[in-house]
């Protein structure tokens, strides 16, 4: 039962320096600050619990994100939380169609980043309150209040709210053995973390030798610089792994992989509509967070496109572990072509960490969307008067 007043909303721009180690660069991003706009809820419960949020950034313009979140904050503070998670739908609605601020998106930009944010600290303090993960909240949901969460507007020509309900409803078969299984094995992953553009090649030889002792079977590699350097490196790191390990290649079958950069649930309705992608890269951030990624996850349900979230950055593996659970147990129930980004940066920062045990998402336990971080981390990486950077910029 949820409960509380929500009597303040807090935002924080919290940076950490991996353009410092190439972490994350790839061709379009060669120097990127692992960052995020960091919202905390308070409410006036008794149980004195906060929800945590973030969306994830790359240094520069999240000062833009974090005046976005203040100008949302009206719709927020002293709303009752009984009277959003009641009625999510209408909610989502208000946040992303306010008169003004609509203007400078619309559901996309800087504006939808900030939404995401404030969404998923409503996400986690509806969690915690309840005792649950979110994917476990998610999962036990009946399928007309979860139907309740998300806004169907401008999908409708590619999913109903009906044919929502069938799939939904169809979840139901086989939900508690698909978590059982869940729960023992976890769910799949490949690491990013040893090929990114900027490292050398001492430096993916090393971190590629640890990644396959770690038991790592399935690898990705960033390219796009230069085509015969990509081609060297690719060698290298098939030299490394062996011929038995999954690189992302063509003549193995892989197509085409899109959308941790897509707006919204219109922009992969489209994409769907036009047989434009082979896998779905949902990101719990760049969308409007947990109530937009079930719509786009319901849309590649009926599309029949397995779903591959992106989950490099701050917080998105925490995050997103919880949305592919869902999906596997309620939604699509399978784990064929399916599996999981996993980035091995910045997880010390968090509160509740993700696990990974044999090269799979440990099942998250602990109550919320393990969106917390450390306050200590939050203190010292806050831009700009964070301890960190206080020392980075005073240098010459």
């Amino acid at each position: 039962m949820v409960r509380g007043r929500i009597t303040g909303l807090a935002v924080s721009d919290v940076r950490f320096p991996t353009s410092l180690g190439h972490h994350g660069s790839d061709a379009m991003h060669p120097d990127p600050d692992y960052s995020a706009a960091y919202v905390i809820i308070e409410t006036d419960a008794r149980d004195g619990l906060k929800g945590y949020g973030l969306t994830f950034t790359l240094g520069k313009g999240t000062e833009v994100v974090v005046c976005a979140v203040n100008a949302l904050s009206i719709h927020v503070v002293n709303k009752d939380l009984e009277e959003i998670v009641s009625d999510f739908r209408g909610f989502y609605r208000q946040l992303t169609s306010d008169g003004q601020l609509r203007w400078i998106g619309p559901e996309k930009g800087a504006v939808h980043l900030a939404t995401a944010a404030v969404l998923n600290a409503v996400w986690d303090l509806w969690a915690k309150q309840e005792g649950k993960p979110l994917w476990k909240l998610l999962v036990d949901m009946d399928p007309k209040q979860l139907l309740s969460c998300i806004d169907f507007r401008y999908i409708t020509d590619a999913l109903t709210e009906e044919e929502a309900h069938e799939i939904l409803q169809n979840g139901l078969l086989g939900k508690t053995e698909r978590e059982e299984q869940v729960l023992k094995h976890g769910y799949p992953a490949y690491t990013t973390s040893c090929a990114w553009l900027g490292y050398p090649d001492q430096q993916l030889k090393q971190l590629c030798t640890d990644a396959l002792k770690d038991g790592w079977t399935r690898f990705k590699v960033k390219v796009g610089a230069d085509l015969q350097d990509d081609i060297r490196r690719c060698r290298l790191i098939r030299e490394m792994i062996g011929p038995d390990k999954t690189l992302a290649l063509a003549p193995l079958g892989i197509g085409v992989a899109t959308g941790e950069q897509c707006h919204n649930r219109v922009i992969f309705k489209q994409l769907l509509q036009a047989k434009a992608l082979s896998y779905l890269q949902i990101d719990s951030c760049r969308l409007g967070s947990v109530n937009e990624n079930l719509s786009v996850l319901l849309m590649a349900k009926k599309f029949q496109i397995p779903v591959c979230p992106h989950a490099g950055g701050v917080g998105l593996c925490e995050l997103v572990q919880h949305l592919i659970i869902f999906d596997y147990i309620s939604v699509s129930g399978s784990l064929e072509n399916r599996m999981c980004e996993y980035v091995d940066h910045l997880h010390e920062h968090f509160k509740y960490p993700v696990v990974i045990q044999k090269a799979s998402y440990v099942p998250p336990q602990d109550a919320g969307y393990s969106t917390e971080m450390k306050e200590d981390s939050v203190r010292k990486f806050q831009f700009p008067q964070g301890e960190v950077w206080q020392k980075l910029l005073s240098k010459p």
